[in-house]
């Protein structure tokens, strides 16, 4: 199937490795323009307009900071004239251990949700207001988790609960603001063969990772790409508010 996404700027948070590069790349093969957004990866995100072509330009942001998720989609719009689809990417898995002090246990609770979740919240009121603004038909894609509606370990709580709430606000947009034309669709991935599952499976082994899978392989960044794709093109638009499992069959509801 081809797909045409020339004409459109796209932001993708956490572009400059893992899920999001896939998905960056993905999004300009098919011809669209990539505000790449990433927080230390510089060097990475850099080489990676390069490749990327159609005009895709990089934008640092630490979204562990109040107020730089709000100044990085300004920015976006003031170097690339407009924003079409924001797909919201970015996100950090930091284990806490239940027998930590509080005050270290709630340190990184906040870090995770700020993050994971307070960041993905702004960028989404920034896009709803933009496009409203315009009154333009825009689509937001933000990248849930298994765990989300499966849970996870107990020292990765706040992962579970910030990823939940990711979703849950996908559908509230979905539903208050689809007859202004914004459409907005959450993706819950399972384990994927990223930097930051390497903690984790460094912890408690690959067997631990994939003895739930129904295929042969964990997840890859490049098997979420063509479905962002798909979802950027505007053709599975009827199915906004909707979550796609992509989990390699390990949790299926």
């Amino acid at each position: 199937m081809y797909i045409n996404l020339s004409g459109l700027n796209i932001l993708v948070t956490g572009a400059s490795r893992g899920i999001g590069k896939a998905i960056a790349t993905k999004l300009a093969e098919a011809g669209a323009t990539i505000a790449v957004h990433y927080n230390k990866n510089a060097r990475e995100a850099e080489n990676l307009i390069h490749v990327l072509g159609n005009e895709s330009k990089a934008y640092q942001a630490d979204l562990s900071r109040k107020g730089e998720a709000g100044k990085l989609f300004e920015r976006v719009i003031l170097e690339l004239g407009s924003i079409d689809i924001l797909i919201n990417n970015a996100g950090i898995a930091k284990p806490a251990r239940l027998e930590a002090p509080e005050d270290e246990w709630l340190k990184i609770w906040d870090e995770v949700i700020q993050v994971n979740l307070n960041s993905t919240a702004v960028l989404c009121k920034k896009a709803i207001e933009y496009f409203l603004k315009k009154k333009m038909a825009g689509r937001i894609i933000n990248i849930a988790s298994r765990a989300a509606f499966k849970g996870d370990q107990a020292e990765y709580m706040a992962y579970a609960a910030s990823k939940a709430g990711v979703v849950s606000i996908t559908k509230t947009i979905a539903s208050a603001y689809g007859k202004n034309g914004i459409k907005a669709f959450s993706i819950a991935p399972g384990f994927v063969k990223t930097d930051m599952a390497k903690a984790f499976i460094d912890q408690y082994g690959e067997q631990h990772t994939s003895s739930d899978l129904s295929l042969e392989r964990m997840t890859e960044p490049k098997d979420l790409a063509p479905l962002v794709t798909f979802i950027a093109s505007g053709m599975a638009d009827h199915s906004t508010g909707a979550n796609f499992d992509i989990n390699a069959g390990s949790y299926m509801h």
